[in-house]
């Protein structure tokens, strides 16, 4: 099947289907069957029958078509007997009792007369009479051994092709009020056909259930109202309490509201519904096809991007609104926002692990790598300093005393950086101010998004962020949890999740809404973001990382190092991918085995350069320019500092390097001659982090020679702007205007 909507990517593994179809479709505005609907119906369910598809229908019209052929002087003179509660009204029983044999033999007419060569059972759904119909009682559903029984007779007949066909009996019900509907283990009652269908979609294992209405699907205003929109995608955590429904359906008992309990309620049984218009011709089939017609609902639906209902350009100008907003707030007020978020995440740890014990384990059973499931991990100390590690903070414990460390931190918005008396009584000030919107990509790891989620607050950004696919459980609860603790005032779009990547082309066109794009991620990763935007991209796409053993260093400190900045956490981007050494330490009193067989002892793979390869007896690199991310590493033999320097210049991905060294001159030497965003003499790679630099937190690792470089924190997210302040001064040809340009930042 060709490619879908990914709302609708489902569709694909659709193979037993359950059509319900209601009053209002079968039925005209007189009361009279719809003929041409029910034929158009039957050849839809004819057509994907011979598809291979398993079909099975629940109908209603049997008081419409009863009530038809009785012709009552007194139903003639009704309001459609009552048909919103058939079973409290006399004529409505007579009408359902008389039209249920004849709605069935209707259908069955249909299909000789269509030469369909299908085959139809009839089930007659009755409540609290027996007879020789399959009939049950309103409890019936509890009984495990007529569940069963159900099933067995319902399989036996979809492998002969046979198209069941579901009705409840109206005619003998002696319920005076609804039921309650609940599909937790499938022991739930019904009391319409709508809730009928989702019960039996649950209990029959069906793939997919379809709803048919009068309406196109479920709107978020009256559907004859033009402002109304269609709700593509039901998301319970967005829309329900948000949407309020009319009248109940012209003619049958439920109308949408039923629909929408029973869609709910299926859904989050695991069986997906649409619901769409049972008026067009061939929706039934356009559901199949993944077309975006009609309302889904599915128990993932929170995991799925809302892009495609406002459009991305609607969804980044929503985020630039709102981060005005948050502009507009004072320094306690923006404090207050991320404490609250600190909060938050600490209130529902329980469900973020669960859900990010989830990713993790359908990452293992997926096969993903190592490296790539260690960042998917939440992880004490992650994200944060190692005041935080060594405290042994629990992964959201750690991760909310980081928002709260960055919540204290000095206002970085409205800061003069410079200020100019440039004429008497006309003073220019240059000051900081946010960026505007940001679009942050990453991928791996979950803890990212807290980061950059209170980055974004704290900066007074507008974000929009997109995860990666093996984490969408992780970035689904924690942007819900995040967004939860903004306040009305700012606006519940400040962040944008997006979790999938058909909307990343579109956001990326958007260079007059989005000011700045980081990619967090593979090369090739960024390199397609750099070649697809006019935006300004901010990032790395590699970390290839070196370590250089200058002949003068101290042993025990070079090893030290190594062994941490390649074993503290392999898979970071600023772990040790390359180890230089010095040629005369080859040959010296051991000091370099000693690290080798310390790196070995640790597990870690080494690949040499041609000379390394030799001298250790190990398998030669492919390429000096490789990210492993895990337990391996490149080692090669230098001449000396400046035959480093040029093999970094070569290989590396100016991302962090280091020296060892007790020579003073050859440090400088390496400090001001390797262009790289991080250079550290006697120190590990592993320090290059915002959290360790004091930062708070860190949006990502810039590569980049322009606006920001290394770990990239609230200065990295910010811009300047210039306010000049007069008296009515004009420049009328700068006659009479005596310029000073004198600084009053540094004199005063």
């Amino acid at each position: 099947m060709d490619s879908v909507d990914p709302t609708r990517a489902f569709v694909n593994r659709v193979k037993r289907i359950v059509v319900k179809v209601g009053t209002a479709v079968v039925t005209r505005g007189d009361g009279r069957l719809a003929l041409g609907r029910l034929g158009a119906l039957c050849e839809q369910l004819k057509d994907i029958n011979a598809q291979g598809y398993e079909v099975i229908l629940v109908t209603s019209g049997a008081v419409g078509l009863g009530r038809q052929r009785l012709r009552y002087r007194r139903l003639a003179n009704s309001s459609f007997a009552d048909l919103q509660n058939p079973q409290n009204d006399f004529d409505g029983k007579a009408c359902a009792a008389v039209g249920q044999s004849s709605l069935m033999a209707l259908y069955d007419t249909i299909y000789f007369l269509s030469s369909a060569n299908v085959n139809l059972a009839i089930f007659n759904m009755q409540l609290d009479v027996t007879s020789s119909q399959l009939l049950v009682t309103d409890s019936v559903f509890r009984d495990e051994a007529f569940r069963k029984q159900l099933s067995e007779t319902v399989k036996s007949l979809l492998k002969l092709r046979v198209v069941p066909i579901f009705n409840e009996n109206d005619a003998v019900s002696t319920r005076k009020a609804p039921y309650e509907f609940c599909l937790q283990d499938s022991s739930g009652i019904f009391w319409d056909n709508d809730s009928l269908a989702g019960l039996l979609a649950l209990e029959l294992k069906a793939d997919l259930l379809v709803l048919l209405s009068d309406v196109e699907g479920l709107y978020d205003g009256p559907p004859t109202d033009p402002k109304s929109k269609l709700i593509h995608t039901y998301v319970k955590e967005i829309h329900h309490g948000e949407i309020t429904f009319g009248d109940k359906s012209r003619v049958g008992r439920g109308g949408m509201t039923a629909k929408v309990n029973a869609a709910v309620c299926a859904a989050y049984g695991g069986i997906p519904v649409v619901i769409t218009s049972g008026y067009a011709t061939d929706n039934i089939k356009k559901v199949l096809r993944g077309d975006r017609i009609g309302t889904v609902f599915h128990q993932d639906a929170h995991l799925w991007t809302l892009v495609k209902e406002e459009g991305a350009r609607d969804l980044a100008v929503s985020a630039r609104e709102s981060s005005r907003q948050l502009r507009a707030l004072g320094s306690k007020d923006r404090r207050k926002i991320l404490l609250d978020v600190a909060d938050a995440l600490v209130a529902n740890e329980g469900q973020i692990i669960a859900e990010n014990e989830a990713d993790i384990a359908v990452a293992q059973e997926n096969g993903y790598e190592k490296a790539l499931i260690s960042r998917l991990a939440l992880k004490p100390g992650k994200a944060c300093t190692l005041l935080l590690a060594k405290l042994k903070l629990k992964p959201i414990a750690a991760l909310a005393t980081s928002i709260r460390k960055l919540a204290d931190m000095e206002e970085p918005i409205g800061r003069v950086l410079q200020k100019t008396e440039l004429a008497e009584g006309l003073v220019l000030e240059k000051v900081s101010c946010p960026l505007g919107v940001l679009l942050v990509v990453f991928e791996s790891r979950p803890d990212a998004l807290v980061q950059i989620a209170s980055l974004a607050i704290q900066s007074r950004n507008g974000l929009l962020l997109k995860g990666g696919k093996e984490a969408k459980r992780s970035n689904a609860i924690l942007h819900k949890v995040i967004t939860s603790a903004i306040p009305e005032n700012v606006g519940g779009k400040l962040i944008g999740l997006v979790n999938t990547r058909d909307e990343i082309p579109d956001l990326l066109k958007l260079d007059d809404v989005i000011d700045l794009v980081i990619p967090r991620g593979s090369n090739k990763l960024v390199s397609q973001i750099k070649e697809s935007t006019k935006i300004p991209v901010l990032g790395h796409a590699d970390g290839i990382c070196h370590v250089y053993i200058d002949k003068s260093a101290n042993k025990e400190m070079a090893k030290r190092i190594v062994l941490d900045a390649k074993t503290d956490y392999p898979a970071a981007c600023n772990a040790m991918e390359t180890l230089l050494v010095h040629k005369d330490l080859v040959t010296d009193d051991g000091g370099f085995k000693q690290i080798i067989s310390g790196l070995q002892g640790l597990g870690v793979t080494l690949y040499g350069g041609p000379k390394a390869s030799t001298v250790l007896n190990i398998p030669e690199t492919s390429s000096f320019h490789h990210e492993y991310s895990s337990l391996a590493c490149s080692v090669e033999i230098v001449d000396d500092v400046t035959a480093a320097i040029n093999h970094i210049h070569e290989h590396g991905s100016a991302h962090t390097d280091c020296i060892v060294t007790e020579d003073h001159e050859v440090a400088e030497t390496f400090l001001s001659q390797v262009d790289s965003a991080a250079i550290f003499h006697n120190a590990s790679t592993r320090f290059c982090d915002g959290a360790r630099f004091g930062l708070g937190a860190e949006v990502g690792i810039s590569t980049s020679r322009i606006h920001a470089r290394g770990p990239v924190g609230v200065e990295g997210l910010l811009t300047t702007r210039w306010i000049l302040r007069g008296n009515g001064q004009v420049v009328d040809s700068d006659r009479g205007v005596k310029y000073t340009h004198k600084d009053l930042l540094t004199s005063t």
